[in-house]
């Protein structure tokens, strides 16, 4: 009896960057490094309130718009990707532009294009208003359909039925991608899915992560940004695989102790745009509390490789 009480922390992995964000952040770093500040950068480059900050204090100057950005300097587009009217408003306003975009997310851009050049609709299966999806859907603005919510795959309509795919923006969770895409077979009986999933291999990583975990604990605690796609998506993960409840938290300072009494087994694991301090800080908070120190729960070991954007002086390789 004495064992099952007793205090527990269980730390998911994988977790935090991924090979995608790591890849935009030594690319803003290089750019600065290489080029001096300025460097502009149009969006937040990865959604984290952590990185951002600490880009911006090393001179990154984190834009929403091309305008902001003085003629001649040097943009760095973020890891979620831009669609081609940005990039042609980048040469226009001879702009130096770096890509940051994550190749997972490129991947799905040229199925788009591809799928697009053959006539078909393409059911983008993501969160209408998020920065991905709609760099996605600039491809080719006139064949994509985003599909948000259940309403949007029972209203959607399409030109011809024999000719639709399904595509999705990356950082979902595959529970509620395969959901949405269900509602969509139902519709349309000759419905393609893309040749290979369009979900991170990150992403869903740290969802498997957490569902391995998530039944034994009273608390699962997510470090990320709310506005990180991902992030928000591994608290859902979290309560559906069993957890107690579950709570998103941007650093450690978001921690109410409140959330803490009763509690026997935690939860531990963040994001794929959050670097691995915030972690630290959040183990570190909970020993000074009297928590040990945390069981690492490991589902997979990931060795993916992007290389540094091409326009960059010197090629490196970025490992995680």
């Amino acid at each position: 009896m004495t064992q099952a009480t007793e205090r527990r922390v269980l730390l998911a992995a994988p977790r935090g960057f991924c090979a995608g964000v790591d890849r935009a952040v030594l690319t803003v770093e290089k750019a600065l490094a290489t080029q001096g500040s300025p460097v502009y950068v149009r969006k937040e480059i990865v959604h984290n309130k952590y990185v951002v900050d600490d880009l911006s204090r090393r001179g990154a100057v984190f834009v929403d718009e091309l305008d902001e950005v003085p003629e001649g300097a040097t943009v760095v587009f973020s890891a979620h990707g831009v669609s081609p009217a940005v990039r042609t408003e980048a040469d226009e306003r001879k702009l130096t532009a770096v890509d940051a975009t994550c190749p997972l997310v490129t991947k799905v851009h040229q199925e788009v294009t591809r799928y697009a050049a053959d006539g078909y609709q393409i059911l983008l299966v993501g969160h209408r208003g998020h920065e991905e999806v709609e760099g996605t859907m600039g491809e080719a603005p006139d064949r994509v359909h985003v599909i948000d919510t259940a309403e949007d795959a029972a209203a959607v309509e399409v030109d011809d039925p024999h000719k639709v795919v399904w595509l999705s923006q990356t950082t979902l969770s595959v529970d509620e991608t395969m959901e949405r895409v269900e509602q969509l077979q139902d519709r349309f009986e000759q419905l393609e899915s893309p040749p290979s999933s369009d979900i991170c291999y990150a992403t869903q990583n740290r969802q498997v992560a957490v569902k391995q975990l998530a039944p034994e604990c009273d608390l699962v605690l997510v470090v990320g940004s709310r506005n990180s796609s991902n992030s928000v998506r591994l608290v859902e993960v979290a309560i559906q695989a069993g957890a107690t409840s579950s709570h998103l938290i941007d650093t450690v300072a978001d921690i109410d102790p409140a959330w803490l009494d009763d509690i026997d087994t935690i939860g531990l694991t963040s994001g794929a745009s959050v670097p691995e301090i915030l972690v630290s800080q959040v183990i570190e908070y909970l020993a000074e509390r009297g928590w040990p120190q945390p069981e690492e729960i490991v589902t997979a070991r990931e060795h993916q490789v992007f290389a540094l954007p091409r326009s960059l002086t010197r090629k490196t390789a970025v490992e995680v």
